[in-house]
């Protein structure tokens, strides 16, 4: 892991022709260096979550690249990137060693996973400012950790919300054992008892280890309740196993997950057994217009896709988790200035209302930490044939009409 000191200078300055000045006159200290700011990135390069970090590290490659050599108040911007090893143990160290740096980061980005963020959060609660990639977590108000995109409560209430408008009335779900799948499941149980889907079933629930190699005996259950919808709910390799085991019990059936798997790497591995009918509820960062979305928000998407334009590399759901939490802090920093403090960024981004992203538009007063609600979330619909994901719904999980 590399920690790299900030340089701050203060008093005396040097003025325009090289002559000392007196520090009233001087200008301040981030207009005295090209220094690079560098920006600490936590994030599963390795591991199981490997598939989630790289491509979130690529995203933030990417926002590097399309910013001005001065983005900074003059100051180029880089991210330097650490390695959980997908391991919440080791994101732990990292999380100690970051925010005993000195001087202490304004900010950390990442990690990709609820239990990497979960248990760096605590090391967090006097800054530096925790800006989560992962939607399942669910910060304190208040506090110094954000969470990015759109909370795994408000997808699920989207995705129910689209079933029951379908009349998919009969669920089942089959979620990991994991932080995201028992978040999945808390959430999913919680919403099928409000009123507005009183008349969703939930028929039948299976849970699997994500090591399990095999998901058939589950699925043969769940298939035995006759629902109308499937709800996989756990990320990477694991959904695979699942998708493995519906086709192999010759089961065709709406089968829904976390956008966690929205990547066209896990499209392409799982072709062969990709469900025919294959939803993810997700935020509306998918290059086609989206109906109500601020024109503001459309054109952060044009900026967003013009970026990786020429890169050879074609974003997904992962870019869309890293890029707003980044763009977010860079404007940020950009008011506050480079010497600002953790305390200033967190409550900077506490007040921060009306900012178009990619992800739709955020109001961090009346939802704090997160600034998304259901209201931005959007149901998209696999097409293999064009390789992209169609949207399928109004933002706020209503079929298109």
């Amino acid at each position: 892991m590399r920690v790299t000191a900030r340089s701050v200078l203060a008093g005396a300055c040097i003025g325009a022709a090289g002559a000392l000045a007196a520090a009233p006159a001087c200008a301040p200290a981030w207009a005295q260096t090209s220094e690079p700011y560098r920006i600490d990135v936590v994030l599963p390069l390795t591991g199981g979550g490997a598939f989630l970090g790289r491509a979130e590290q690529q995203s933030l490659q990417t926002l590097q690249k399309s910013l001005a050599p001065g983005a900074l108040k003059g100051r180029p911007v880089e991210f330097t990137f650490h390695d959980d090893q997908s391991s919440p143990q080791v994101a732990v160290q990292l999380a100690t060693q970051l925010s005993r740096a000195t001087p202490k980061p304004a900010v950390v980005l990442g990690s990709a996973l609820v239990a990497m963020c979960n248990a760096m959060a605590p090391l967090m609660r006097s800054g530096p400012v925790l800006y989560c990639f992962s939607p399942g977590i669910y910060p304190p108000a208040d506090s110094y950790v954000f969470s990015s995109s759109v909370a795994t409560r408000d997808l699920a209430a989207g995705l129910l919300r689209y079933a029951g408008a379908r009349g998919w009335t009969r669920v089942a779900l089959i979620t990991s054992t994991d932080a995201s799948g028992q978040d999945a499941v808390r959430n999913i149980k919680g919403l099928l008892a409000q009123p507005e889907n009183k008349a969703l079933q939930l028929v039948a629930e299976q849970s699997f280890n994500p090591t399990d190699v095999s998901a058939s005996a589950q699925v043969e259950r769940l298939k035995g309740a006759d629902p109308q919808l499937l709800i996989a709910w756990t990320t990477g390799a694991p959904v695979g196993t699942v998708f493995k085991a519906v086709l192999d019990a010759g089961w065709d059936i709406p089968v829904a997950t976390t956008n966690g798997n929205m990547t066209y790497a896990q499209m392409t591995q799982y072709a062969a057994f990709l469900p025919k009918q294959l939803y993810i509820p997700s935020s509306p960062w998918p290059k086609e217009e989206t109906p109500h979305l601020s024109a503001g928000a459309e054109q952060k998407k044009d900026a967003f896709f013009k970026a990786f334009a020429g890169t050879g590399v074609k974003p997904d759901g992962p870019a869309s988790f890293a890029w707003d939490p980044a763009a977010i802090t860079l404007d940020a920093l950009r008011s506050l200035g480079p010497d600002a403090t953790a305390q200033q960024l967190r409550d900077y981004l506490a007040k921060l209302k009306g900012y178009d992203g990619i992800n739709g538009t955020y109001d961090f007063v009346k939802l704090p930490q997160r600034g998304l609600d259901e209201s931005n979330v959007v149901i998209t619909r696999w097409d293999a044939g064009k390789g992209a994901f169609d949207v399928v719904s109004e933002p706020g999980g209503l079929p298109l009409k």
